[in-house]
């Protein structure tokens, strides 16, 4: 498959940025960028966020009466020590 080349200039914080998200997924500014690019031209994954966006924006009060919530979004547990 033939390779196509993108240059992009960014400003010396968003590059900081993507440095320390590439180190800490153990990658290169270039690997990571590249992925980055990758995901975003991904229909099916673009599709499944929109989907899950839908859903939580659809449902996520119904969650929030049943379920609870703490300050830190988490479930409250039930006295078994189990989440609700």
């Amino acid at each position: 498959m033939a390779k196509k080349q993108i240059n992009v200039r960014v400003d010396e914080a968003v590059y900081a940025g993507i440095e320390k998200r590439a180190a800490a997924a153990g990658m290169e500014v270039n690997e990571y960028a590249r992925q980055l690019v990758a995901d975003e031209a991904n229909d099916l994954r673009h599709r499944f966020l929109v989907a899950g966006d839908h859903f939580a924006g659809e449902w996520a009060d119904h969650f929030e009466e049943r379920f609870g919530a703490d300050s830190q979004g988490a479930a409250p547990a039930r006295k078994s020590g189990r989440a609700a």
